[in-house]
This record gives structure tokens, sequence and C-alpha cells, in this order.
């Protein structure tokens, strides 16, 4: 393996943290105003949410129902609890190591807040939520939902401290528990101070990798802190890291979407025509209700 190593393309930083209703104060690590285009194609957006105090109250922070349309959102509680509700009748509840995988696909309306529980006790949340973009063949489908416990996401040891949670695609033969409707690889990764791996990440994936906490060299030839994003070539079939100090990533490793891409708001498709479809149907309560 030691010739095919993808080299590290950019490496980019979370700007000002922002709220997203008034339960997520959350740094854009991407699009990032568009810098990145479809260098990480078939993922589209990633908000993170480092860790933040919300002191008791008693009704529930988060986001109010909207819509969404086209893609994916993923989900990845680190602390805190998250409850969701949405159109098509479903609805959960994810802590800490839980992961929610909603299909918005043809359009769905959800909402998502802290639990009553959390919000009556007060507490830290941290988070990530990525966008999954579907391909056009999908993006009409069934609105669908995957909750994926702790429990249920498998945890390989990469070293005394340190391990892999595969909540998508393979990692050694470990296969996430997600389904998913194009290749990718989803992990989260812990690493002690002092500790290597490689990671195997197939040719021609784009790859993008999250340092949220701590900080570690990759390919021996860039240092990344904390709420940093490392942009890879696609050529190369895996990518080294050690840890500098005890260090959280996450990975992102998928096959590109090659299709067009119109977004606007809430909605990812291929066509502003489509987008100006989602709207009216939202307008016209074809996405349905939260009841």
């Amino acid at each position: 393996m030691k010739n095919n190593i993808k080299q590290v393309k950019e490496v980019f930083k979370a700007p000002s943290p922002h709220l997203v209703g008034d339960g997520f104060r959350v740094q854009n690590l991407f699009p990032n105003g568009n810098r990145l285009g479809k260098r990480l194609s078939p993922f589209f957006l990633l908000d993170y949410a480092a860790p933040a105090y919300f002191p008791p109250v008693t009704r529930p922070r988060g986001v109010d129902q909207h819509p969404h349309r086209g893609f994916e959102t993923v989900t990845v509680v680190y602390q805190g609890e998250l409850t969701h509700r949405d159109s098509a009748g479903n609805s959960g509840t994810i802590s800490a190591g839980d992961v929610q995988w909603m299909t918005a696909a043809s359009g769905i309306v959800h909402e998502e807040k802290h639990t009553e529980a959390f919000s009556r006790k007060g507490g830290t949340i941290e988070m990530a939520q990525l966008w999954v973009n579907l391909p056009s063949a999908h993006k009409m489908s069934k609105p669908g939902y995957q909750t994926l416990l702790k429990d249920q996401i498998p945890v390989v040891s990469i070293g005394e401290g340190s391990h892999v949670r595969v909540i998508a695609g393979d990692f050694n033969g470990n296969k996430g528990p997600a389904s998913t409707f194009s290749p990718v690889n989803l992990w989260d990764v812990q690493l002690k101070a002092g500790q290597s791996v490689t990671l195997p990440l197939p040719d021609k994936y784009n790859t993008g990798i999250v340092v949220t906490h701590g900080k570690a060299s990759f390919n021996n030839t860039h240092t990344v802190g904390s709420i940093e994003m490392v942009l890879f070539d696609t050529d190369g079939d895996h990518v080294t890291v050690t840890a500098i100090s005890d260090t959280t990533l996450l990975v992102l490793n998928g096959e590109a979407i090659d299709e067009p891409i119109f977004s606007y708001g809430p909605f990812v498709m291929n066509t502003q025509e489509e987008i100006t479809a989602a709207i009216n149907d939202y307008n016209e309560g074809r996405m349905g209700y939260i009841k």
C-alpha cells in the first residue's frame, strides 16, 4: 500500500459558530462557500455542534417543522439527547453513540429537538449532521428512517483505547448497519495520543476527514487540529493518521454521484425546475404534516 496513499489536497478550518433553531450551536465545515463543489460528493453538507451547555428550560429547544427533498440527513450524537418526528409517521429518540439516518427523498417534513427530560435537567449537546445526496433515480423515492443505536454499530479495535465505529460501509470486513443508496463509508474514529492507524479507502472515492477533537498528523505531511477538515485526492487506497493528542475523527468516503446539483435551502435536486416543484409541493401540503 506504500505507493498508493491518498495525498492531502487541502485543509479547511470551520467558520465561527451560529445557532440553528434555538438548540444547536453549529459550525459549517462544508459546502464552505461552495469551494468544495463536487469534491466530496455524495456528501453535500456537514454541520458540527461542538460541546455546548444548555441550561434547564420547560420547553424543549431545537428546530421546528421544516421540509427536505432529494437527499438524506445523518445525525451523529456524541453528547445529549435528541428526539425526531416527521410527516411519514416516524419518531425516535437518540442519545450519545446513536445515529439517525433519515431519507427525505420525495419529501418529508420533520422536527428535531432536545428531549423533554434533557431540557428539564439541562446539559451538554455535541453532535454532527451530514447531508448525503441521492442519485436522481432515487430522489423521488419513498421517504425512510433508520435509527442506528449505539449497540448496533460495530466497534473495531485499532490499538489500546483506540477504535473505529462503522456507521456505514465496511472497515476491514466489519459492515455498518446503515442502508445507503450509493457506496458510502462513514466511520467514527477515536485514537489515543501517539497511536497510528492506516485507513483503507477505495481508490477513486472522494474522501474528507474531520478532526472533531485533538490534533493529528495525516500521511506525515499535514498536522490538523480540532474542528478542521482534510480533503484528499481521489487516487490511492489508504490514508495514515497519527494522533498527536487524543483525537476523534469523522471519516467521510464515498463514490461520487456524477450528476448536476441544483440546491435551494432544504432541497437538493438536479434542476431549477425540480426545486420550483419542491417548493410548490411543500407549500401545497403534498409533503405531509406532522400529526
